[in-house]
């Protein structure tokens, strides 16, 4: 049964506080103005050591917060998800306007809303070769690698350190392999990303580098690879397990590799998503759905999908969940934002939309009712991660 969000958020006054484990507060702890009793609710269901996140624009959705007065969509942040993933706000061009420039309101904006709403936070990301800023651009197309490197250590070093012991998993490095389709194939970027190029005679020990800095800023944060067209096996993601190898036999501090998971239904589903989660597990690592959304191809002239489009795009964003609820070390399932008015779909991608697990009034949709179920038939967790 599809519900009205309202039904979802519970008075204020009936909030019950948790109080922290070890002094950390647990992921799937309480918000203010939210009650355990409700079983309608992402975060209430998942087990204990699984994170349910969404991704937010701090700038654009957070930075009036009155957890007095919160906006509706504030409220069902806080009522459904246990962990936040900042969409643009610790990226190079929102954190670095000038070399010697580092911007946090927007991000500390997040950080203080999540820890209001006993919530974690995922960093995102470290090093990527888009959303760079313009001296970046500029100034890497003179770089030696020592200065590459000298550039990368301080905005690591700072941005981590900036925020020990508020973010729990960090995506150290992302996008940095190419597709198959592009030009060369699956490889690293030693050419659209500025440090990979600067240090194309090697990157892998420039990669290195960057989780141990990251490591070091921050030891108890989980250190992830991150990439899209990653969730099975295939080309990409055996090019990811065996650089994956390589750092662990280099004795870098890698800790995880995620799967975007930004899926289409103009393509099938890999249906071996656990089996490459699986494969990492084995290294050691912990795994992620970080960036979920299911878009759909509307049909022109209309703004809805169809009742079959409906449905498939329900059984993807449940098969997703259930191959991170069946891998123990699957760590936490992230949707890329709601509603669809705030979702980067239809910009980067025309003709679809209808990508999110809510309608722009917040009905959750069937795709939100098949994951509550299945998180709530999901074994729960002994305990919290941390």
């Amino acid at each position: 049964m599809r519900r009205s969000i309202r039904s979802l958020l519970v008075a204020t006054a009936t909030a019950a506080l948790v109080v922290p484990l070890c002094g950390v507060t647990a992921a799937n702890a309480s918000p203010p103005g939210f009650s355990n009793a409700d079983k309608d609710a992402l975060r209430n269901q998942a087990p204990a050591d699984l994170a349910i996140g969404s991704a937010v624009w701090g700038r654009q959705q957070l930075m009036s917060y009155d957890p007095k007065a919160p906006t509706e969509y504030q409220q069902v942040l806080g009522a459904q998800f246990s962990s936040l993933t900042p969409e643009n706000d610790m990226k190079w061009d929102a954190l670095r306007p000038a070399p010697d420039v580092y911007d946090f309101e927007s991000a500390d904006a997040l950080v203080a809303y999540a820890k209001a709403n006993h919530q974690e936070v995922r960093g995102h990301t470290l090093l990527w070769h888009s959303q760079n800023p313009a001296w970046v651009t500029e100034a890497s197309r003179t770089w030696t690698c020592d200065e590459a490197r000298t550039v990368l250590e301080d905005h690591i070093r700072t941005v981590v350190g900036h925020f020990k012991g508020e973010i729990y998993e960090w995506d150290v490095a992302n996008e940095i392999f190419q597709d198959t389709w592009d030009n060369g194939g699956v490889k690293l970027r030693t050419e659209a990303n500025p440090f990979l190029k600067a240090c194309a005679d090697d990157p892998v020990g420039l990669l290195a580098d960057a989780f141990q800095w990251a490591h070091e800023a921050d030891p108890e944060a989980v250190l992830f690879l991150n990439d899209y067209n990653a969730e099975g096996v295939n080309a990409k993601t055996d090019a990811y397990y065996a650089l994956s190898q390589e750092l662990l036999d280099r004795g870098a501090p890698l800790g995880g590799f995620g799967a975007q998971a930004h899926l289409s239904l103009q393509y099938g589903f890999d249906t071996s998503l656990q089996e490459n989660f699986e494969r990492f597990a084995a290294l050691g690592l912990k795994v992620a759905i970080t960036e979920a959304d299911v878009r759909i191809p509307l049909l022109e002239g209309e703004t809805g999908p169809t009742a079959e489009q409906v449905a498939t795009q329900s059984d993807r964003y449940d098969a997703l969940l259930e191959a991170c609820l069946n891998v123990d070390a699957c760590s936490s399932f992230t949707v890329w934002g709601f509603p669809d008015a705030n979702s980067w779909v239809p910009d980067v991608f025309p003709g679809e939309g209808w990508a999110t697990p809510f309608e722009d009034d917040f009905t959750p949709k069937p795709a939100f009712d098949a994951m509550l179920e299945s998180l709530t038939e999901a074994t729960p967790g002994t305990s919290p991660r941390r």
